[in-house]
């Protein structure tokens, strides 16, 4: 498990929330994809199909498993105080540890909120927003 890099900040504005999740997820820093989170942050792994709080912590791993990088386009980001819905189309593409080509895309639809800390968090995350 990677540790917090000291030049990897948490972000300020829930655009930045995208890029940050981009970088620690390429780099497969789970301790900072944990970071992005609220403690009782929803992941959902499909559509029904939820993990949350420790659950979720425990299942992070399981994401990575193609080991193949995440790319991202920001559609939208629509904020109230201090709750943002952020949508993204996302893409991997690449060859997993087992030889084989993966191709996954999405469309994601994911909701942020902005701690005491001023910080943007994942109250949940929807990789398969839009299905």
């Amino acid at each position: 498990m990677s540790a917090i890099r000291n030049d990897v900040r948490l972000p300020a504005e829930p655009a930045e929330l995208l890029h940050t999740f981009v970088g620690a997820f390429n780099d497969r820093n789970l301790e900072l994809l944990q970071e992005l989170f609220e403690p009782e942050g929803m992941h959902v792994r499909e559509p029904g199909v939820t993990t949350q709080g420790a659950q979720r912590r425990a299942a992070l791993p399981t994401v990575l498993r193609h080991r193949v990088p995440i790319a991202v386009s920001l559609r939208n980001v629509y904020v109230v105080g201090d709750i943002a819905l952020v949508i993204n189309d996302y893409v991997h593409d690449g060859v997993g540890p087992d030889g084989v080509h993966v191709h996954i895309e999405g469309t994601a639809t994911d909701v942020a909120r902005r701690g005491a800390d001023g910080c943007w968090r994942y109250v949940i995350s929807n990789p398969s927003g839009t299905s």
